[in-house]
């Protein structure tokens, strides 16, 4: 016994005599030995053959769980059971999880004005309300990873007026859910003015708004406007409708790689007065798809301004408009007139319409596939066939919006030119700042232990407890469909999700004398820089490198690749004013850039195409760039 306890005393004092540096400075909370943190110490020492500091930005993002908690957690995804202390592990371990959402069983029942309001769920909100007011300023702006459900909103109300200024604006990986808005509602007015403006990864639902209202008015002017990436999807706008007038003023605006759906907006409607004024307007590259407009309504006036104009590629689908429509006036201005023309398919228009229903369409765009429509009654002002070449019209309609698509897609300084990098040079800084949620790496004896494919999506899904089609899934799917894709011409890749497997992958490529780098701070970003000095990296001459990119994940995954022919530079960046120093960035020239593709936004804001120019751009906030050391 007396020799156990003296070993207990030896390793106690062993381990809280130890201090792990890194570049000299400790480690905080790292006096045990056994921590990931001090492996990874370790590991750095035995795998890095060079006497330059360890890069604290990358150290930094180090597992910061203790010895037991690593071992114990270790032990759990060995057996499958993990997700049981779910809560613990994220916490503990600084990952992305999603919280569980929870019913909200208040009732409210009297006018009410909410100012602010975060992260509340509303199983019944002004159920059957007679008259009344309610409205939202803000509901959860600006909140990072916010999980939200609105299962009932007004309905079955009877002359209520209804509004919301914002809802879930400035979110980050948002995942939003309406079920119903305004159902069975009688008279009255709904207004839903900016619904998740300028979210990034956003998953939003909205299932049904004001289905089955008599008589009622109501508008939707911005839903997911200026999104980044993500999933949207509306199922039902107006369905069933008596009488109602309807607006809906933008919906996906300036967004960028969205995919959308829209499932039925006023189908057998009776008596409505409806407009649809914007859809997918200067989109890049999205993925819509539109299933049924007015299909089987009654004596209604219908009329849609805008789908996907000045839109950048993409792929579209409009699958049935006024479809067995009755007595109806029906007008669509504009489909598909884009700057770069994407696939749009349209199947159905006015087919089936009876009761001498007037139909109009005024433009439909290039390289689109028209099918089934009305052979009477229905007139088509211009048509841009598909084997035809781009009319004087719409290339000056592409001349003239180019400059705003560059404006909206691509920011200034995102691209530039190598010659940019010259000392004295001012140039626009884009907003360099990471906007991903913050995490942590995994040790790599918990890493090894968890499902990483496609193919194991269940299990994951399981493990993180990710619901179906949710913000969780898709984000996991997203980020293994880029780390399984095959490697284009010249590439070498691999997704890593701790540092130890990072080391390994740069080490491979480059060997074990190996330098990172990454741009020191925000200062500049979004504003104007000059260019100081300039340290060409292996002698200013085309080099090898790693480059490593943030992917969405619930622990800190990246996705490492080296690509052939580019030159790294390490630059001072200087306020233009001053001329004194504000910041030190990291550049990356492609030279060869024949395998892009013509609509990459390098070519939209520098001019050329592939492989005519080389095109340079900056290391974003925790991003990262391996070189040989020089």
């Amino acid at each position: 016994m007396n020799k156990q306890l003296n070993l207990i005393f030896l390793f106690i004092l062993f381990s809280s005599s130890i201090n792990v540096t890194i570049g000299g400075d400790a480690v905080a909370g790292d006096k045990n030995p056994f921590t990931p943190k001090a492996f990874l110490n370790r590991y750095w020492d035995k795998e890095i053959r060079n006497s330059l500091p360890k890069p604290s930005f990358l150290f930094s993002k180090a597992s910061p769980l203790t010895t037991v908690e690593a071992a114990t957690f270790a032990k759990l995804a060995a057996g499958n059971t993990l997700s049981t202390r779910l809560p613990e592990f994220c916490s503990a371990a600084k990952l992305l999880c999603f919280p569980e959402v929870s019913p909200s069983l208040e009732k409210h029942d009297k006018d009410a004005n909410f100012a602010v309001y975060q992260d509340k769920n509303f199983t019944n909100y002004g159920t059957s309300r007679p008259g009344g007011v309610d409205s939202f300023k803000n509901y959860s702006d600006g909140e990072n990873i916010p999980v939200n459900d609105f299962r009932r909103y007004s309905r079955d109300s009877a002359g209520h007026k209804d509004s919301f200024t914002n809802y879930a604006k400035d979110g980050n990986v948002v995942d939003q859910s309406f079920h119903t808005y305004g159902a069975g509602a009688t008279g009255g007015a709904g207004e839903f003015n900016n619904y998740a403006e300028e979210t990034n990864v956003p998953n939003l639902v909205f299932t049904s708004y004001s289905d089955d209202s008599n008589g009622r008015k109501q508008s939707f002017t911005s839903y997911s406007e200026n999104g980044n990436a993500g999933e949207q999807s509306f199922s039902s706008y107006g369905k069933n409708g008596n009488g109602p007038t309807e607006e809906f003023t933008s919906y996906g605006t300036s967004s960028n790689v969205v995919g959308s759906g829209f499932s039925n907006y006023a189908e057998t409607s009776n008596a409505a007065n409806d407009s649809f004024k914007a859809y997918g307007v200067d989109m890049n590259n999205p993925t819509n798809t539109f299933t049924n407009y007015a299909n089987g309504g009654n004596g209604a006036i219908q009329t849609f301004s805008t789908y996907r104009e000045t839109a950048n590629v993409g792929a579209d689908s409009f699958t049935s408009y006024a479809k067995t429509a009755n007595a109806a006036k029906v007008g669509f201005n504009n489909y598909g007139k884009s700057f770069n023309e994407g696939t749009d398919i349209f199947t159905s228009y006015a087919k089936s319409s009876n009761g001498e229903t007037e139909v109009n369409f005024k433009v439909y765009g290039v390289n689109n596939t028209f099918k089934e429509y009305s052979k009477e009654g229905v007139s088509f002002a211009k048509y841009t066939n598909v084997s035809s070449t781009l009319s004087a019209s719409v290339e000056e309609k592409k001349n003239a919006v180019s400059g705003n698509l560059v404006k909206n897609w691509v920011e200034p300084g995102k691209f530039f030119r190598e010659k940019m990098l010259k000392e004295g040079t001012v140039m626009p800084m884009p907003d360099i700042r990471d906007k991903m949620p913050e995490r942590s790496f995994l040790p790599r004896s918990i890493l090894a232990k968890l499902p990483f494919s496609t193919s194991k999506i269940y299990e994951m899904k399981r493990l993180f407890k990710a619901s179906d089609n949710g913000s969780m899934e898709k984000m996991m799917r997203d980020s293994l469909g880029e780390c399984e894709r095959v490697p284009s011409r010249g590439e070498t890749k691999r997704c890593v999700g701790s540092i130890e497997d990072m080391i390994d992958f740069a080490t491979s490529v480059l060997g074990r004398n190996v330098v990172v780098r990454t741009t020191k701070n925000l200062n500049g970003s979004k504003g104007n820089v000059m260019v100081g000095r300039v340290n060409g990296i292996n002698g200013g001459k085309i080099t090898r490198s790693v480059s490593c990119h943030q992917s969405l994940f619930p622990y800190l995954l990246y996705y490492c690749h080296s690509v052939p022919m580019v030159r790294v530079y390490q630059v001072d960046l200087l306020d233009p004013k001053t001329k004194s120093k504000i910041n030190q960035g990291v550049a990356v020239c492609h030279l060869d850039t024949s395998d892009w593709s013509p609509s990459h936004g390098a070519f939209l804001s520098l001019g050329s195409g592939p492989g005519r120019i080389e095109v340079c751009h900056w290391i974003f906030e925790n991003d990262m760039s391996w070189t040989v050391a020089d």
